[in-house]
Protein backbone atom coordinates (compact mmCIF):
# COMPACT_ATOMS: atom_id res chain seq x y z
CA UNK A 1 0.00 0.00 0.00
CA UNK A 2 1.67 3.22 -1.18
CA UNK A 3 0.18 6.68 -1.19
CA UNK A 4 1.42 10.20 -1.67
CA UNK A 5 1.47 13.51 0.19
CA UNK A 6 -0.63 15.98 -1.81
CA UNK A 7 -0.62 18.95 0.58
CA UNK A 8 0.81 20.01 3.95
CA UNK A 9 -0.87 22.54 6.21
CA UNK A 10 -0.31 23.94 9.68
CA UNK A 11 -1.95 26.67 11.76
CA UNK A 12 -0.14 28.77 14.33
CA UNK A 13 -3.10 28.87 16.73
CA UNK A 14 -6.64 27.71 17.40
CA UNK A 15 -8.93 28.92 14.63
CA UNK A 16 -6.10 30.58 12.71
CA UNK A 17 -6.09 30.01 8.95
CA UNK A 18 -4.18 26.97 7.76
CA UNK A 19 -0.93 27.84 6.05
CA UNK A 20 0.29 25.72 3.16
CA UNK A 21 3.90 24.61 2.92
CA UNK A 22 5.76 22.29 0.58
CA UNK A 23 8.00 20.85 3.31
CA UNK A 24 7.84 20.68 7.11
CA UNK A 25 9.97 19.30 9.90
CA UNK A 26 8.27 16.71 12.12
CA UNK A 27 9.48 16.20 15.69
CA UNK A 28 9.14 12.82 17.41
CA UNK A 29 6.68 12.96 20.28
CA UNK A 30 5.82 16.60 19.56
CA UNK A 31 4.32 17.41 16.15
CA UNK A 32 5.05 19.65 13.19
CA UNK A 33 7.21 22.78 13.32
CA UNK A 34 5.02 25.86 13.78
CA UNK A 35 1.78 23.92 14.22
CA UNK A 36 -0.72 24.85 16.92
CA UNK A 37 -0.67 21.46 18.64
CA UNK A 38 3.10 21.23 18.89
CA UNK A 39 3.09 24.75 20.33
CA UNK A 40 0.16 24.05 22.69
CA UNK A 41 -2.13 26.67 21.11
CA UNK A 42 -4.64 24.39 19.37
CA UNK A 43 -8.39 24.01 19.92
CA UNK A 44 -8.76 21.23 22.46
CA UNK A 45 -11.91 19.15 22.65
CA UNK A 46 -12.96 17.95 26.10
CA UNK A 47 -12.94 14.40 24.70
CA UNK A 48 -9.87 12.54 26.02
CA UNK A 49 -7.49 11.30 23.36
CA UNK A 50 -4.60 8.84 23.22
CA UNK A 51 -1.04 10.09 23.78
CA UNK A 52 0.42 11.47 20.57
CA UNK A 53 -2.97 11.78 18.88
CA UNK A 54 -2.50 15.50 18.25
CA UNK A 55 0.96 15.28 16.69
CA UNK A 56 -0.17 14.70 13.09
CA UNK A 57 -3.50 14.46 11.29
CA UNK A 58 -4.16 13.06 7.81
CA UNK A 59 -7.13 12.94 5.42
CA UNK A 60 -7.63 11.42 1.96
CA UNK A 61 -8.27 13.51 -1.18
CA UNK A 62 -10.67 10.76 -2.17
CA UNK A 63 -12.83 11.64 0.85
CA UNK A 64 -12.90 15.29 -0.17
CA UNK A 65 -13.94 14.32 -3.71
CA UNK A 66 -16.70 12.05 -2.35
CA UNK A 67 -18.06 14.85 -0.15
CA UNK A 68 -18.14 17.19 -3.14
CA UNK A 69 -19.90 14.58 -5.26
CA UNK A 70 -22.44 13.67 -2.56
CA UNK A 71 -23.21 17.09 -1.10
CA UNK A 72 -21.78 19.76 -3.40
CA UNK A 73 -19.62 20.98 -0.50
CA UNK A 74 -16.07 21.89 -1.46
CA UNK A 75 -13.60 21.31 1.36
CA UNK A 76 -10.13 22.12 0.09
CA UNK A 77 -6.86 21.23 1.86
CA UNK A 78 -6.62 24.64 3.53
CA UNK A 79 -10.09 24.19 5.07
CA UNK A 80 -10.31 20.66 6.47
CA UNK A 81 -7.85 21.45 9.32
CA UNK A 82 -5.82 18.26 8.85
CA UNK A 83 -2.05 18.55 8.45
CA UNK A 84 -1.49 16.12 5.60
CA UNK A 85 -3.73 15.57 2.60
CA UNK A 86 -3.03 12.20 0.95
CA UNK A 87 -3.78 10.45 -2.32
CA UNK A 88 -4.05 6.74 -3.19
CA UNK A 89 -3.89 5.35 0.34
CA UNK A 90 -6.64 4.10 2.62
CA UNK A 91 -5.74 5.64 5.97
CA UNK A 92 -8.01 3.71 8.32
CA UNK A 93 -5.96 0.46 8.11
CA UNK A 94 -2.94 2.46 9.36
CA UNK A 95 -4.52 2.83 12.82
CA UNK A 96 -2.36 0.74 15.15
CA UNK A 97 0.30 0.39 12.44
CA UNK A 98 3.59 2.10 11.71
CA UNK A 99 4.03 3.88 8.42
CA UNK A 100 6.55 6.13 6.75
CA UNK A 101 5.94 9.56 5.23
CA UNK A 102 9.13 10.72 3.55
CA UNK A 103 11.83 10.63 6.28
CA UNK A 104 9.31 10.36 9.13
CA UNK A 105 8.05 7.24 10.86
CA UNK A 106 4.55 7.52 12.28
CA UNK A 107 2.08 5.30 14.05
CA UNK A 108 -1.66 5.55 13.50
CA UNK A 109 -3.35 6.27 16.83
CA UNK A 110 -7.06 6.65 16.11
CA UNK A 111 -9.62 8.09 13.74
CA UNK A 112 -10.00 11.87 13.48
CA UNK A 113 -13.73 12.56 13.62
CA UNK A 114 -15.08 15.97 12.64
CA UNK A 115 -16.05 18.45 15.33
CA UNK A 116 -18.31 21.45 15.64
CA UNK A 117 -15.24 23.68 15.63
CA UNK A 118 -14.57 22.65 12.01
CA UNK A 119 -18.04 23.84 11.00
CA UNK A 120 -17.55 27.06 12.97
CA UNK A 121 -14.25 27.83 11.26
CA UNK A 122 -15.32 26.88 7.71
CA UNK A 123 -18.96 27.95 7.86
CA UNK A 124 -19.78 24.71 6.02
CA UNK A 125 -22.02 21.85 7.19
CA UNK A 126 -19.36 19.14 7.04
CA UNK A 127 -19.91 17.26 10.30
CA UNK A 128 -22.34 14.70 8.91
CA UNK A 129 -20.50 14.10 5.60
CA UNK A 130 -17.20 13.54 7.47
CA UNK A 131 -18.53 11.08 10.04
CA UNK A 132 -16.48 7.86 9.84
CA UNK A 133 -14.16 9.37 7.22
CA UNK A 134 -12.54 12.40 8.82
CA UNK A 135 -9.05 10.92 8.51
CA UNK A 136 -6.69 9.66 11.19
CA UNK A 137 -4.48 10.93 13.97
CA UNK A 138 -0.89 9.71 14.22
CA UNK A 139 2.05 10.03 16.56
CA UNK A 140 5.47 10.85 15.23
CA UNK A 141 7.82 8.04 16.24
CA UNK A 142 10.93 9.21 14.39
CA UNK A 143 11.21 12.79 13.21
CA UNK A 144 12.50 14.21 9.95
CA UNK A 145 11.10 16.05 6.97
CA UNK A 146 7.82 15.60 5.14
CA UNK A 147 7.51 17.04 1.63
CA UNK A 148 4.70 17.30 -0.88
CA UNK A 149 5.10 14.35 -3.24
CA UNK A 150 6.63 12.08 -0.58
CA UNK A 151 5.46 8.46 -0.63
CA UNK A 152 3.42 7.09 2.26
CA UNK A 153 4.08 3.41 2.93
CA UNK A 154 3.13 0.98 5.65
CA UNK A 155 6.15 -0.47 7.42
Amino acid sequence: MTGEVVAIHIASGAGNPMQETTAIEAFAGQGLAGDRYRDGTGFYSATPTAPGARELTLIETETLAAILSETGITLDPAEHRRNITTRNINLEPLIGQRFRIGDVICEGVRDCPPCNHLEDVTGKKVMKPLIHRGGIRARIVEGGWIRVGDPITQI
